[in-house]
C-alpha cells in the first residue's frame, strides 16, 4: 500500500468525483469484467487526468507569494 501524503488524498477524492461521472455514462450496473477496452482505458485516464490536476490545483493552493 502506497502511504500517500494529506495532498494526495485529497486528490484521490477529487479523481473519484470525476471517476463516478464517467461511471454514470458507462453505467453502474456494468460488471468490471464486462468493461470495453476503450471504456478502461477511458476510466484509466480520467483517472490519471483528475488526479493530475488535483495535485496541480493543491499545488497552486499552497504556492507562496514571490516577495518582490
Amino acid at each position: 500500500m502506497v502511504d500517500l501524503t494529506e495532498e494526495e488524498r485529497a486528490a484521490v477524492t477529487a479523481t473519484m468525483q470525476r471517476i463516478a461521472l464517467l461511471m454514470e455514462e458507462i453505467g453502474w450496473q456494468t460488471e468490471l469484467a464486462n468493461l470495453t477496452e476503450p471504456q478502461v482505458r477511458a476510466l484509466i485516464e480520467e483517472a490519471v487526468e483528475g488526479f493530475r490536476e488535483a495535485m496541480a490545483d493543491i499545488a497552486k493552493s499552497q504556492a507562496s507569494e514571490i516577495p518582490f
